[in-house]
């Protein structure tokens, strides 16, 4: 890209300075910490009577429920629930178990829901690295999930995901996931080394895929266990890229969205359509990701298809959630921006703070 090459080394020392590669090369060790964390936090024995479980939070300390959602789905014999919003579902109940995400203790929309949530019957657990969350659970001697990790929400997705997952398994309503885990961070480790600063365009995949999304609208297609993390792509592209990105879902997109291809004509050229896959795709997801490749082709839209690696699910989607953190830095350096600051979202908060009524 004129006047940006990836491959020299001084261009992130003069766009990066609040050290955001640094924090997406540590995601192999935040899922190394935060699952040992977690496995030693001390869990209430009344915890195990739940049947339903509820995550409060938003932006980077809601997804970490949403990919363990997607990963209970087929497995756990309970719903799990990610509610972003300031009013609690109304079915939460004493065989609740509620848990509030908020990286700073400070998200207006988690903390609104939680402060009525204390007073039902629910099980109630806080994840957080301190704020007014921490002190309205302490308050209640509620436990609290704490963890010190200087970052972003968004960047410290290992200590918001892995904590949950964890819980759930010890809870008893997922399989031993140790396994699974140990895995995951030794492709996250491998993959790291193959993307990073220092591995050259032709042969990092991830830089190869930020120059094809340089300039253009990226559109983000994930099924199955992948489905938020195609939701994580779209939210990274935005917060550290600064860039417009959707993001769509099989098998849903194939009744409405492969419809729309056709207009406005001048947009064709202007996307990129990025399929997340993996090796454990069911069959009859698996056609539909050849035939809407095909219907791309017919419409001369740009796609590109990136696989998860790893045996396990957890290892393909957390690959994947790597591969995509990537990406959106490796953009947002083409955009010339510092991909950590979100003014637009500090501005909003700033207008907010103006008015304090719920």
């Amino acid at each position: 890209m004129e006047g940006i090459d990836l491959d020299d080394p001084q261009i992130f020392k003069q766009y990066d300075s609040q050290g955001m590669l640094t924090r997406i090369h540590e995601m192999p060790w935040q899922c190394q910490q935060a699952w040992q964390l977690a496995m030693d936090f001390a869990l209430p024995q009344d915890y195990f009577e739940v049947d339903k479980v509820v995550i409060l939070g938003v932006g980077g300390s809601a997804i970490g429920g949403d990919l363990v959602g997607g990963l209970a789905v087929s497995e756990a014999k309970l719903p799990v629930f990610t509610y972003r919003g300031y009013h609690p579902p109304a079915f939460i109940d004493a065989r609740t178990l509620v848990i509030a995400s908020s990286y700073s203790g400070k998200t207006e929309e988690t903390l609104s829901s939680f402060e009525r949530v204390l007073g039902t019957e629910a099980k109630k657990l806080a994840i957080t690295t301190d704020g007014k969350l921490k002190m309205m659970a302490e308050a209640g001697n509620i436990p609290v999930f704490c963890f010190d990790y200087k970052a972003q929400p968004r960047a410290a997705l290992g200590f918001s995901f892995l904590p949950i997952l964890c819980f759930l398994q010890r809870l008893g309503f997922l399989s031993d996931k140790s396994t699974d885990v140990a895995e995951t961070i030794r492709v996250l480790q491998e993959l790291s080394e193959k993307m990073n600063e220092g591995e050259v365009i032709s042969r990092n995949p991830a830089k190869q895929l930020a120059n094809r999304l340089y300039g253009r609208l990226a559109v983000i297609y994930g099924a199955d266990i992948l489905s938020e993390v195609a939701h994580r792509w779209k939210t990274q592209l935005n917060e550290n890229s600064k860039a417009w990105a959707f993001y769509e879902v099989f098998p849903e997109l194939n009744h409405n969205a492969i419809v729309g291809y056709q207009f406005p004509l001048e947009l064709a050229s202007k996307v990129v359509v990025v399929l997340l896959h993996f090796a454990l795709l069911p069959h009859r997801l698996e056609l539909r990701y050849q035939a809407t490749c095909q219907l791309l082709d017919r419409a001369g839209i740009d796609y590109q298809i990136v696989d998860g690696e790893g045996t396990s699910s957890l290892s393909q989607m957390m690959s994947l959630v790597l591969f995509g953190d990537y990406v959106s830095y490796y953009l947002g350096i083409l955009n010339k921006v510092d991909p950590t600051p979100v003014q637009n979202i500090s501005y909003l908060k700033e207008q907010l703070g103006r008015d304090t009524r719920q």
